[in-house]
């Protein structure tokens, strides 16, 4: 029980300085980035607010400029549905539809280098 509440402590203390500490995101055109909206409708994060390798892809859909929905699923619905869905409760998990194929991606390095080989600056 101490050290879930430690974990959880220093994982909000780390959500508030990635906060605090976010400079500079990716300028595209206009056309650019309203086709990068376009395609990042099919994509959600499912993710633990406090967790720091959630953290890390955050920052770097952050970086991106990339507007991709998170939902929480350190409970209800969601965990329930990153379970059923994708086999396991593991975050980060990024959840890409197309062309009818859902795929659901695991590991924040993995999504990272996914989101910056989709989206290159």
């Amino acid at each position: 029980m101490l050290l879930k509440a430690i974990r959880n402590l220093l994982g909000y203390t780390i959500a508030t300085a990635d906060l605090m500490t976010r400079f500079g995101r990716l300028k595209r055109s206009a056309e650019n980035q309203a086709a990068t909206n376009a395609t990042t409708q099919s994509m959600v994060l499912y993710q633990f607010y406090a967790c720091p390798f959630c953290i890390k892809t955050r920052r770097a859909i952050y970086k991106l400029n990339l507007n991709i929905e998170t939902r929480e699923a350190s409970y209800g619905t969601y965990r329930e549905e990153l379970e059923s869905q994708g086999g396991k409760v593991q975050v980060p998990c990024l959840r890409i539809e197309e062309n009818g194929e859902v795929t659901w991606m695991y590991e924040s390095s993995a999504i990272i280098q996914y989101l910056q080989e989709r989206f290159p600056a």
